[in-house]
């Protein structure tokens, strides 16, 4: 054995660290980081770590909207509450037609609306539970449990590729948003109630909602006689709400064992919990971001699980992680520009997608691959050889390839893709999110840049439902889109007025106005818009 072999295997040996109770290992050795730089960071541990306490003590740790945080403490308790068991036994009567959807009709389907958090984390864990085929299987093979689609948009194309396959009279709705006030959320349950109404069927009977207690959302349901509306948190953020209510309905219906889940999750809250940063693995995550990143977030993330199962989790965790990190300002109000971005594939697919520019491309990112040890079948290639072993090769020899040439990297093993693990992955990246965020003096929990997005967009529909008087007022007229805005004195707004005459021009026969708008290509003056 060489020098640097016996070097590298004490390294990992160093920095490697093993739960033997789940199986659940991580190796930081692959990260090019200095003794120094790992000191440096160890120092600022007891102040994170003084944070993290504060959360679990119910003290305001979103101070912008002066809110608490408890999604750690929250899961710990949630199965011996009110709540957890009436959610459970609401899917058991789904299930065995005790609730039906009409007399004689069983429930076959549910539609998920929500967006962000409320629908990320529940496609996640349906993906990699149930598979992408669940709602393919017959209600045996599924054990009456329900098919689950998601609404996550405000996108006519999504809503009408689920009513090709769901048919109201048997397909449940439920409509997840905390202020009940969510647009896009809003839009697909006005958009739902008419596809039912037009079906002929009450759309009371097939929906719930999970809400907040005395939301706009929760004053409907309970006006209109809904099957349920379920309590969300108000100190509990969308993208780690997937160990709450909004992660449990959803997996319930689809058969996921949710205690399982949150008995993961809080396995890996027990490891976190820990002081010292070389036993805790999410403040070890932590300290490898930010020495990676100069703790600027001048590092890419790139999150490649060798499992098919696993392929959202790079999705997820961008929302976790960048809605999380990417703030513009500190907790003390100075501009610092701060987040990591997050992207990813799954291994071994990645070989053939983006491998070639980690490999020999910009030195700008740092890997997690996460592996999985457990084979679904046995599937045998050669004489001793399965398929399964081909996966582990490939992830071995792209994590050697790519140290090789002193790329950064991280090795995650878990035994398999069940309940348990997977809420211990979404424990372990919720506390590392908040032990960086500490480390770079931010504050993880508010989404400033989603609200300023959201007001924008107010405007935009604003001018729009303006627009109606001042078009069909000029009925008639053709031009060009600065002439229109000359015309409806809207010079200020010809940039937005051009979106607005395109998007209506492209639906002129979908849209009940007392006006239509149409357009034609000109070569020398562009797009020549006309009203009538």
């Amino acid at each position: 054995m060489s020098l640097n072999e016996q070097l590298w295997i004490d390294r990992c040996h160093q920095y490697s660290m093993i739960d033997g109770e789940s199986g659940f290992q991580v190796n930081f050795a692959g990260m090019n980081f200095t003794e120094d730089q790992l000191k440096a960071v160890d120092q600022r541990i007891p102040a994170v770590h003084a944070e993290m306490q504060k959360i679990e003590r119910g003290e305001i740790k979103n101070p912008d909207e002066n809110r608490k945080v408890t999604h750690f403490t929250d899961r710990s308790a949630y199965t011996g509450g009110k709540e957890y068991s009436e959610i459970e036994d609401f899917v058991e009567k789904i299930r065995t037609g005790a609730i039906s959807a009409a007399p004689g009709k069983k429930f076959e389907a549910a539609i998920i609306n929500g967006i962000g958090g409320s629908a990320l984390g529940p496609q996640l864990v349906q993906m990699a539970i149930n598979g992408p085929y669940w709602n393919e299987q017959p209600s045996e093979m599924r054990r009456g449990y329900l098919k689950i689609y998601f609404l996550d948009n405000t996108d006519t194309a999504g809503l009408e590729d689920v009513f090709r396959v769901c048919d109201p009279a048997t397909t449940l709705v439920v409509n997840i948003s905390k202020s009940g006030g969510t647009q896009e959320t809003k839009n697909n349950m006005i958009c739902c109630m008419e596809k039912y109404k037009a079906a002929g069927v009450d759309f009371a009977s097939h929906a719930c909602a999970i809400t907040m207690t005395g939301s706009e959302l929760d004053q409907l349901a309970t006006k209109n006689g809904w099957l349920k509306s379920f309590e969300m948190a108000d100190s509990i953020g969308g993208r780690t709400s997937v160990t709450s209510v909004v992660g449990h309905l959803p997996a319930a219906l689809a058969g996921v064992d949710f205690n399982a889940f949150l008995s993961g999750a809080c396995h890996m809250d027990g490891l976190t919990r820990s002081p010292i940063l070389s036993r805790n693995p999410a403040y070890m995550l932590a300290a490898m971001w930010y020495i990676a990143g100069n703790g600027k977030g001048d590092r890419n993330m790139v999150i490649v699980p060798y499992s098919d199962r696993l392929i959202l989790m790079s999705r997820y965790l961008q929302q976790l992680v960048m809605e999380s990190l990417g703030k513009e300002l500190d907790l003390d109000g100075k501009v610092v520009h701060q987040g990591l971005n997050v992207f990813g594939n799954k291994g071994g697919t990645d070989a053939h997608a983006f491998i070639q520019q980690l490999n020999d491309g910009r030195d700008d990112f740092f890997v997690t691959f996460i592996e999985i040890l457990r084979d679904s079948s046995k599937s045998t290639i050669t004489p001793g050889i399965a398929m399964g072993d081909y996966l582990h090769g490939f992830m071995a020899g792209l994590s050697n390839a790519l140290r090789s040439k002193k790329r950064n990297v991280i090795e995650m093993r878990l035994d398999s893709v069940c309940e348990y693990n997977l809420g211990m992955l979404i424990a372990l990246y919720e506390r590392a999110v908040a032990a960086y965020a500490e480390l770079i003096h931010i504050n993880a929990f508010h989404q400033p840049g989603v609200q300023a997005y959201k007001l924008a967009s107010k405007g935009v529909i604003k001018l729009l439902t303006g627009l109606g008087s001042g078009l069909s007022s000029i009925r008639g007229f053709s031009g060009t889109v600065s002439e229109f805005a000359a015309k409806l004195d809207l010079r200020d707004s010809e940039f937005e007025l051009d979106g607005i005459l395109a998007k209506l021009a492209a639906n002129a026969d979908l849209r009940d106005l007392p006006f239509q708008v149409s357009r034609e290509w000109n070569k020398d003056r562009g797009w020549i818009y006309s009203v009538r």
